[in-house]
C-alpha cells in the first residue's frame, strides 16, 4: 500500500468515526448510515468489530455527559437496598426500569444481530428504514409529555425496550425509536431523552464486552488498527459535541427536521445507491 492510498484510508475510517459519532446521538440511525457511507466509499469492513469499537467511543461520551446522573442512581440505589430510605426510592426505580428495558435488546442482540445486520444491510433496505424512522418522529413531532422519572411504570420501560430492540436494524435509529415510544407514552422530553441515553449504556457496554474477543481476533486489526483507532477517537469526540446539540434541540422541540433529512436521506439510498 503506498503513502497517497494509506493516508485515503486513514481519511475515511476517520470520516467514518466521525459521522457514527455525530449520527449516533440524534434520531437518524448511526448504523444505517454506516451502512450507506461503507458502500459509498467502497470499504469492505467484514464483521461487526469496527462498528462495536466506534459504538463504544458514542459510550464513552455518554458516560462523561450522564456521568452526574449515574452517580446519583448508583448512589441512591445502592441506599435503599441497605436502608430503604423512601428518599431514594424514586432513583431506585428509574434504575429498576432502566435494567428492565434493556433485556429486550440485549437478548435479541445476543442472539439475532449478525443475521439482522445482513438481512437489512442493502443500501436499498436502509433507505426505507430511515424514512419508517422519519415517519416515527413526524408523528410526535409535536407531543408534550407530562410524566417525570417518578411517573414511570414497568410497562413504559418494556415497552421502550421493546422499541430499542427494533433498532437494532440498520436505518432504525436507537434514540429516535427509543425517544418516539417514550414520548407516545407521555412522558416529558426531558425525562424520555435521559432515559433513551441511560439505557443506551447498558446495552452498548455489554456488547462491547461480548465482542471483545472478535476484535481481537479480527484479521483487519493487525494492519487497520491506526486507522481504527482514529476512528475511535473521533467517534468519542464527535458525540460528546452531538449529543449536547441534540440536547438543546430537544428542549426545543425540533425533531421535525430530523423527520424530513430521514425522507431525504431514505429517498436518496433507495433512488441512487
Amino acid at each position: 500500500m503506498d503513502k497517497l492510498t494509506e493516508f485515503y484510508l486513514l481519511l475515511k475510517y476517520t470520516f467514518l468515526g466521525l459521522f457514527q459519532g455525530f449520527t449516533e446521538p440524534i434520531p437518524i440511525s448511526s448504523s444505517g448510515h454506516l451502512v450507506l457511507l461503507r458502500n459509498l466509499f467502497e470499504l469492505d469492513i467484514k464483521g461487526l468489530s469496527f462498528e462495536v469499537l466506534v459504538n463504544f467511543g458514542s459510550l464513552i461520551a455518554v458516560l462523561i455527559i450522564y456521568r452526574h446522573d449515574i452517580i446519583r442512581l448508583a448512589t441512591n440505589g445502592l441506599r435503599f437496598l441497605l436502608s430503604r430510605d423512601k428518599r431514594a426510592k424514586a432513583d431506585f426505580d428509574f434504575t429498576l426500569y432502566l435494567i428492565i428495558a434493556t433485556i429486550p435488546a440485549g437478548v435479541i442482540g445476543i442472539l439475532f444481530e449478525d443475521q439482522i445486520g445482513e438481512i437489512f444491510s442493502a443500501p436499498q433496505m436502509v433507505g426505507i428504514t430511515l424514512i419508517v424512522t422519519g415517519l416515527a418522529l413526524w408523528i410526535i413531532r409535536n407531543l408534550k409529555g407530562s410524566k417525570n422519572d417518578g411517573a414511570l411504570t414497568v410497562k413504559d420501560a418494556i415497552i421502550i425496550g421493546m422499541a430499542q430492540a427494533v433498532a437494532l436494524i440498520p436505518g432504525i435509529s436507537r434514540s429516535g425509536a427509543t425517544i418516539v415510544a417514550a414520548m407516545l407514552l407521555g412522558m416529558k422530553q426531558e425525562t424520555a431523552l435521559r432515559f433513551s441515553f441511560l439505557m443506551y449504556i447498558p446495552v452498548s457496554l455489554g456488547t462491547f464486552i461480548l465482542s471483545v474477543e472478535d476484535i481481537v481476533q479480527d484479521k483487519n486489526f493487525s494492519y487497520l488498527w491506526i486507522p481504527y483507532a482514529l476512528a475511535f477517537l473521533a467517534s468519542i469526540i464527535a458525540t460528546y459535541f452531538s449529543l449536547k446539540w441534540f440536547m438543546n434541540i430537544m428542549a426545543k422541540g425540533n425533531l421535525k427536521y430530523f423527520a424530513l433529512y430521514c425522507f431525504i436521506a431514505g429517498g436518496v439510498a433507495i433512488l441512487v445507491l
